[in-house]
């Protein structure tokens, strides 16, 4: 069927989305391209449990059907069930190229016929719907409400001035973590730009969150292991900084318009860094993060200062 079907007899649609935090952010453009192309359709969204936030205010999205990885094929026996009860126009699935040639449709896009835009991961993502006739790129999304960035405002009603500087230095992986140390010289370094410092991360980054804490010279607010995702996000929002390691509190900096650095040790920067137009990356040497030195990424951070 020709894959560029009238927009108004697409009614419903079905994204097969990403895991992690930071690839289901990396899956946002391909739901922002579809609802332009198809502004009357509801999209229901396949996500993982511990990601599923993301989406949780999308105003065109229907339901959020979870993939559950370690349920085994008995829960990929229940979610295909689930699937089937509805046949849907339009199936994307940015996951497999399999799951979506069991469910009912009228027309599947997968991985295995995307057409090439890039290296990065939002470009192979585009390349799925490449058929669709989407060309622009729409930058990465979260959905915020009034409530949230409310319930930010108040966790950070301490912080002095405007000028706060948000740091992530967790990440999940130890070869993927700059030394805290390292984060303490960094807030020393910029001391003199700053009037805030931030510090986000889930509950298992509490403790380094709480080291670079130790002796901080300006202000600080060590949020780590007490926001979800979207407040997380908020708080973000309301920094004029991001600066922290590969993981998905870059992701949702960059998705909420807030310069944003990472620091990448081992990892692929060319496909897995935040996407957006006030975007840094610095790769450290031999992709050991322990080799790279406070300086230099105080000056990274100072040019990003300026875009803020």
């Amino acid at each position: 069927m020709n894959a560029q079907r009238h927009p108004n007899t697409t009614r419903s649609i079905l994204v097969i989305t990403l895991s992690n935090i930071g690839d289901a952010v990396m899956t946002t453009p391909v739901l922002e391209a579809l609802h332009r192309r198809y502004p009357d359709a509801v999209i229901d969204i396949v996500a993982d449990r511990r990601s599923s936030e993301v989406f949780t205010h999308c105003p065109y999205r229907g339901h959020i059907v979870f993939k559950e990885k370690r349920a085994g094929w008995r829960g990929t026996l229940q979610l295909v069930r689930t699937l089937r009860r509805t046949r849907y126009d339009l199936i994307v699935d940015l996951r497999t190229d399999g799951l979506s040639y069991l469910l009912r449709a009228d027309r599947r896009l997968t991985k295995r016929h995307r057409q090439a835009r890039g290296p990065h991961a939002v470009e192979q993502h585009m390349g799925v719907i490449a058929a669709l006739g989407a060309t622009d790129i729409p930058p990465t999304h979260i959905w915020l409400t009034p409530q949230l960035e409310q319930a930010a405002e108040q966790r950070l009603h301490t912080l002095p001035g405007t000028r706060w500087l948000a740091l992530g230095p967790g990440a999940n992986w130890e070869p993927k973590i700059w030394p805290a140390a390292q984060f303490r010289d960094l807030i020393t370094h910029l001391a003199d730009a700053f009037d805030g410092v931030i510090l986000l991360g889930g509950p298992s980054d509490t403790d380094r969150c709480g080291s670079v804490a130790q002796n901080c010279p300006l202000p600080h607010v060590n949020l780590a292991g007490q926001t979800g995702l979207l407040e997380a996000a908020a708080v973000l929002a309301r920094a004029t900084v991001f600066v922290g390691n590969d993981s998905g509190l870059g992701h949702l900096a960059s998705a909420v318009g807030t310069p944003t650095l990472t620091l990448f040790g081992p990892g692929q920067p060319e496909r897995y860094r935040p996407w957006g137009e006030h975007v840094r990356w610095l790769t450290s040497p031999e992709n050991d993060l322990n080799r790279l030195g406070a300086e230099a990424v105080a000056g990274e951070a100072r040019e990003m200062y300026r875009l803020g």
